[in-house]
């Protein structure tokens, strides 16, 4: 039998045994540790693309930070000639994997240390390819110690400061550059969410400061690498050495890693200016901020309200009637947007949204002896809630009382929150005008005129149509370039993104509008 026909059977068997230690626990155990098993072609493509990083007869030294069973591994000599790899050696914490890894890695040569990569230390000789798919594990699965020691570790070694928001995968990226050496190559599977967020600046300036960016290969959100996690995967390439002057960075997006769909090469200059790297390959740098009009001057964006549980402090009115309970201590709010199939809302007299279905939302500042005296059926509800636990949520129990709600006025225009790039309608977003005194979740966000748009409003009452009309142009690419994708093509606006889309077109409707450090500052409320 030939090496690679031996080959192909041992990675056969080691995805068998990664079925049979997958099934052993539970989708949310392992989400919250973040374990995604890097697929075989993949981990294939990966490595080969590592290869034409290094000269035909370099000896290769490996190590793998969060190495499960072993897919890199099993890449690894399938791409490498064995002689070429002198050493590779493999961090796994969860001994449900690392133990039987191990064992079909023992007579290999590929060392498995059971263990957690982030506490160990650096050999004298370090690893000239560095190549993982790190644990996505969200920083609030992180207990605030192991934050500050995972910070602090992590600026020793990289000089990465990052925030209290940063997953885990950033951490071992950045704790990595201790283990590797000068010249060595690094290719990391994330997702790609760093290039967008808050948390991912310390990421990018080390990338482009620290060490040579060489590639990011970007997968298409709606082509989800693993079956098994909703979120947006890229390949991230660097070396371990001083950028040189004028360098560039291929951004590739689409189809594989070896075939991708788009390719540009984008100068680091450019990379330092530009705040969301998941514009590129496809679309131009965004420019500065002054250089254009964004919906930032003309409106306050807030979030919707976040209640702490949904399905207690939001009723319909047939469920407040059943209930007996007072109409009074309740406002209303709007459904869901897969329950609005309008993008105009009406109102009736009462200010109330028409729709079949009206939804009000439990909202008073009234203490609970208050109610008890008054509303008696009200402090019962209250007490089924206290008995579902509904008050010892992280947002009710840090609000006094614990049923009031954020201070979130009617919006006359709100946008959907989260949307997908291949709706029927082409808009994966959707401004909707709102005649009623209805709030809104936070599943949505509110658009609040800024002075002068509102002043312009109050003179012609038509003006607000108008400019809702002109939103529903704006190209759904403007939107879903400020916001942030996940597996599965589902994007996400932040207030801060949709207040940077461009809103050239709304100055056409307000000749006389002009920005201001007062119009900037003034709001409705």
């Amino acid at each position: 039998m030939t090496l690679t026909g031996i080959q192909n059977i041992f990675e056969a068997d080691r995805l068998r045994l990664q079925s049979k230690l997958d099934a052993g626990k539970t989708q949310a155990e392992r989400n919250r540790l973040g374990q995604f098993a890097t697929p075989t072609l993949l981990a294939r493509d990966i490595l080969a693309y590592a290869s034409s990083l290094f000269p035909e007869n370099e000896v290769i030294r490996f190590l793998d930070p969060a190495v499960g069973t072993g897919s890199f591994f099993s890449a690894l000599r399938d791409i490498f000639l064995s002689g070429r790899i002198n050493s590779a050696l493999g961090f796994e914490i969860d001994s449900h994997y690392g133990e039987p890894a191990a064992r079909i890695w023992m007579d290999t040569g590929y060392s498995i240390r059971l263990a957690d990569f982030t506490v160990a230390e650096p050999p004298s000789e370090k690893f000239n390819l560095v190549i993982c798919n790190p644990p996505y594990v969200r920083h609030h699965h992180l207990q605030n110690g192991d934050k500050l020691r995972l910070q602090a570790k992590t600026a020793h070694a990289s000089g990465m400061k990052l925030s209290g928001l940063a997953g885990l995968y950033c951490h071992f990226l950045g704790l990595s550059h201790a283990w590797m050496a000068e010249d060595g190559i690094a290719g990391w599977l994330i997702p790609s969410e760093f290039m967008d967020v808050n948390y991912g600046k310390a990421v990018k300036q080390y990338l482009l400061e620290k060490v040579t960016l060489l590639k990011i290969h970007r997968f298409d959100p709606d082509e989800v690498q693993f079956a098994d996690a909703l979120v947006s995967s890229a390949v991230v390439w660097f070396r371990k050495a001083s950028p040189p002057e004028n360098h560039k960075v291929s951004f590739t997006f689409g189809g594989s890693l070896l075939e991708p769909r788009y390719s540009r090469d984008i100068s680091r200059e450019d990379l330092a200016r530009e705040v969301k790297w998941t514009r590129f390959p496809k679309s131009d740098l965004s420019g500065a901020k002054e250089e254009k009009v964004v919906l930032a001057d003309f409106f306050n964006i807030r979030r919707g309200i976040a209640t702490g549980g949904n399905g207690f402090f939001i009723l319909d009115r047939e469920e407040i009637t059943s209930r007996n309970l007072p109409m009074e201590l309740f406002r209303p709010i709007l459904p869901s947007p897969r329950y609005l199939a309008e993008n105009e809302i009406m109102a009736d007299t009462n200010g109330f949204p028409v729709l079949d279905r009206q939804r009000f939302l439990l909202d008073t500042k009234l203490t609970e002896e208050r109610i008890k005296d008054r509303y008696p059926e009200m402090s019962a509800y209250l007490e089924e809630g206290k008995k579902l636990g509904v008050h010892e949520g992280y947002l009710c129990r840090n609000r006094s009382p614990w049923y009031s709600q954020e201070n979130r006025p009617p919006a006359p225009i709100v946008c959907t929150y989260l949307g997908r790039s291949n709706t029927k309608s082409g808009r994966p977003f959707r401004f909707i005008l709102n005649h009623s005194s209805a709030t809104v979740a936070n599943v949505y966000l509110a658009l609040y005129p800024k002075s002068q748009l509102a002043k312009a409003i109050s003179q012609n009452p038509t003006l607000l149509r108008a400019v809702w009309e002109v939103m529903n142009l704006i190209a759904p690419e403007q939107l879903l370039g400020e916001g942030r994708v996940y597996g599965g093509g589902l994007h996400k606006l932040e207030p801060n993104e949709l207040a940077n889309v461009d809103a050239s077109k709304i100055v056409e409707l307000i000749p006389d509008f002009r920005l201001s450090p007062e119009a900037e500052q003034l709001g409705l409320f």
